[in-house]
């Protein structure tokens, strides 16, 4: 198949804005790699650019060994997976399919051949006379795929493909697409906004915030060691809980207090902090990390403050509670067998072990 290098890859539209900041990423041999990033940061931009749908202002893209700024789509060897599926209503499923394989002039009998292959390994085979218009979207988004998979391209490249289908349909398909990877061994790129697809579907992600590569690595190391604040704060969900305050000293070590309570630090953050004393910190915990105190045996290293219960999310096999202390809010899954009462004062654990420090100028993670 082929790996996909991008490197110090720049975008500057005819208005001046500049979508893309010098961004360098490698797509290994067959590997599956997510772009991930709020509306407008610029991801389907560089998915477009290594499709080649939008032109190069500076940079490479190398598909293979090759060089591929100034090679047109079709000479590329990819196949591109939209989000509004870009099927021909006039066509029937087999004819979408076949498409690209007619154009090519392949013979009758291999086209026939791809394509019943693609429709039974995506479950769609009884489907083939059917019309666009007739199918659901996920069946449609089905059809998608099988009209790339046909193609046996070396590189394929998903531009949100699940955005327009529902929440069920949308884990459905996304297991559907990462068996279709471990099955075909193709080079897989994949742009979405979702950070669960992201943290499901990818061998690495890409995350990406205004034009710029925030961090690149697997799924676990992104959600365990977010490089700085935004990383931080956009994957995971529920959202990590994020307070400002303060790096103060406390019977010979150091503690952190944000005003509404003071946790002792433990002598391996006390060690990385020291510089930080008297100086602003910006304090991190995830949800799962947080407990009431009468399941602190769960935390590493246990440390608690006080909240009032505010808000109570049940899902079934978890609850998302949220929190209030006087200046800040805090959202934590708690344990569905002992459910807080609206109001009700608790005492909060946190696990020490599981916080993140980031500096609240540069924004980068300390710990």
């Amino acid at each position: 198949m082929a790996k996909v290098v991008v490197k110090d890859l720049v975008k500057i539209y005819d208005n001046g804005f500049q979508a893309l900041k010098k961004i360098n990423f490698t797509a290994e041999d067959k590997e599956f790699v997510v772009l991930v990033g709020p509306s407008g940061c610029g991801k389907t931009t560089a998915l477009r650019m290594i499709a080649g749908l939008e032109e190069v202002t500076a940079g490479e893209i190398l598909i293979g060994d090759k060089v591929v700024n100034k090679v047109l789509p079709k000479d590329r060897d990819i196949a591109m997976v939209f989000q509004n599926y870009a099927l021909y209503p006039h066509m029937s499923v087999y004819e979408n399919m076949a498409f690209a394989l007619k154009l090519r002039k392949e013979p009758k009998d291999k086209i026939k051949r791809k394509v019943d292959e693609a429709a039974k390994l995506l479950g769609i085979e009884t489907m083939l006379e059917r019309k666009p218009g007739q199918l659901s979207g996920g069946q449609r988004q089905r059809v998608a795929l099988g009209r790339a998979i046909v193609r046996n391209p070396r590189v394929f490249l998903f531009d949100e493909p699940l955005s327009n289908l529902d929440a069920k349909l949308r884990v459905a398909m996304r297991a559907e697409i990462v068996k279709l990877h471990r099955h075909l061994e193709n080079t897989m790129i994949y742009v979405t906004h979702d950070q669960v697809e992201a943290m499901t579907m990818g061998d690495k992600i890409v995350v990406m915030k205004d034009g710029l590569i925030h961090q690149i690595d697997t799924p676990l190391n992104i959600y365990n060691n977010p490089a700085n604040i935004f990383v931080a704060g956009f994957i995971g969900s529920p959202a990590i809980n994020l307070i400002p305050g303060q790096i103060l000293p406390m019977a010979g070590k150091l503690s952190f207090d944000c005003g509404d309570f003071t946790l002792a630090l433990t002598d391996a953050q006390s060690e990385i902090l020291k510089n930080y004393q008297g100086r602003r910190v910006v304090f991190g915990i995830r949800p799962e990390d947080m407990y009431e105190a009468a399941f602190d045996a769960m935390a590493e290293t246990p440390a608690q403050f006080n909240a009032i219960c505010d808000l109570v999310e049940p899902l079934g096999s978890e609850y998302h509670v949220f929190l209030k202390t006087t200046k800040f809010d805090f959202t934590a899954k708690l344990d569905p067998k002992a459910l807080p009462r609206i109001n009700e004062n608790l005492l909060i654990t946190i696990d020490l072990a599981k916080v993140k420090f980031f500096d609240p100028d540069t924004e980068v993670a300390l710990i």
